[in-house]
């Protein structure tokens, strides 16, 4: 999120100085500590995460935490403590120190929201476009930054629905929704216990599953088909496996097609693969692309 997306006036700003030091002022007198994490409760932090959990309403918000000095005066630091002004969410001025510690020494950028934790979605309420949607399913993501970039590519790109496995996979932690730029704030990530099942099902209703692999991987009696020269015509589901593991068995004996990402030179041994993170836009922005090109 750019700083010049944050334009605050003079009026607002001189509002919000005013109730810094108002309350900068009470705090001093009554000298309160940072409230910790509790079990219904966890610290989400950075500008753009704040600012849409603020504007979203997914979460339950209750404090603001906003670091004391001149980095609490920038536009984009504002308007955040302007939504939690508005929504009535008490905005605390604190140090750098305390800050640091209340994201476990994350990039804050100068601001803690103390919120309700976000969870993986269960029931399946959201419709599906109308012609050929894309669902991106996501299978044991262990790295939260890997998730995060994840959810940030697949929202731009247009991706209708994420998917995910519940076991072995990352919670929908703060560090995703930095990773991600807020946008875990934005969009919901549904979660299934049986992965396998769910593919089976929508198999049946005309779906087609598309597994991924790398440019070398042996699938007996599969064929490997470039990403460049896949065409999207009917609802897909595109499967993306963990780091370093990728798929499982289970789930690659359910694909009815297999992409991978060519190489543009002759790589070194043990550089054979991209990051999932990049792998999953390369895929998306690919499929997206053919889905344009056919409807």
């Amino acid at each position: 999120m750019r700083g010049d997306d944050f334009r605050v006036s003079p009026e607002l700003r001189k509002l919000c100085l005013e109730d810094f030091r108002a309350e900068r002022e009470r705090q001093v007198k009554q000298k309160p500590a940072p409230e910790a994490k509790s079990k219904d409760c966890e610290v989400v932090f950075g500008v753009a995460p704040c600012f849409l959990a603020l504007t979203q309403g997914r979460r339950r918000v209750r404090k603001l935490f906003v670091k004391d000095g001149e980095a609490s005066h920038r536009a984009s630091v504002l308007k955040v403590c302007e939504e939690a002004h508005l929504r009535g969410v008490r905005v605390h001025r604190v140090s750098r120190k305390e800050l640091d510690k209340m994201s476990n020494g994350g990039v804050h950028q100068g601001v803690c929201l103390l919120a309700s934790p976000l969870s993986y979605l269960t029931e399946d309420s959201a419709p599906s476009r109308k012609d050929a949607p894309l669902w991106l399913v996501l299978e044991r993501i262990h790295d939260p930054m890997n998730l995060g970039a994840i959810l940030r590519s697949a929202y731009f790109l247009g991706v209708d629905r994420v998917a995910s496995s519940l076991r072995y996979t990352c919670p929908l932690s703060p560090v995703v929704s930095k990773a991600s730029s807020g946008i875990m704030e934005v969009m919901g990530v549904y979660g299934y216990e049986n992965l396998a099942e769910m593919l089976k099902l929508k198999m049946e209703q005309g779906w087609q599953v598309v597994g991924t692999v790398g440019q070398e991987a042996e699938v007996s009696q599969m064929p490997i088909t470039k990403c460049s020269d896949f065409k999207m015509t009917k609802p897909t589901l595109l499967l993306m496996g963990g780091e370093g593991e990728g798929l499982s068995k289970e789930l690659l004996s359910t694909c009815q097609t297999l992409l991978t990402i060519p190489a543009g030179r002759e790589l070194v041994p043990g550089i054979e693969s991209l990051n999932v993170s990049v792998a999953t836009g390369i895929l998306l922005h690919s499929l997206l692309s053919s889905r344009s090109s056919t409807t």
